[in-house]
């Protein structure tokens, strides 16, 4: 698996960027296989920073209908992924 195989994309929602700028937590989606050194040596690769911890949450798809017709959401695994302190905190525009 390659580094863009584990991250998938960040997160940018209104808890992801509160816990970004208060916390120096990162938040992405990641594949579901992936573990957390895996993640770890993926963030520290990408964005050429030390990363202190990682917390991994397994999202259960929803069920979800659409008139007569249901079905599920997919699975999907998000982890928040601690800097060190004194690392400058990466932009995901900058990528």
């Amino acid at each position: 698996m390659t580094i863009y195989d584990i991250i998938k994309r960040p997160i940018v929602t209104e808890k992801g960027v509160t816990k970004k700028e208060g916390e120096q937590t990162l938040c992405f989606e990641v594949a579901p296989d992936a573990n957390k050194t895996q993640i770890k040596s993926a963030v520290q690769t990408l964005f050429k920073v030390k990363v202190e911890d990682v917390r991994t949450v397994n999202n259960v798809g929803k069920l979800r209908r659409r008139g007569r017709f249901s079905g599920f959401r997919s699975d999907w695994k998000k982890a928040y992924v601690r800097l060190k302190a004194g690392e400058k905190m990466p932009e995901y525009a900058d990528i």
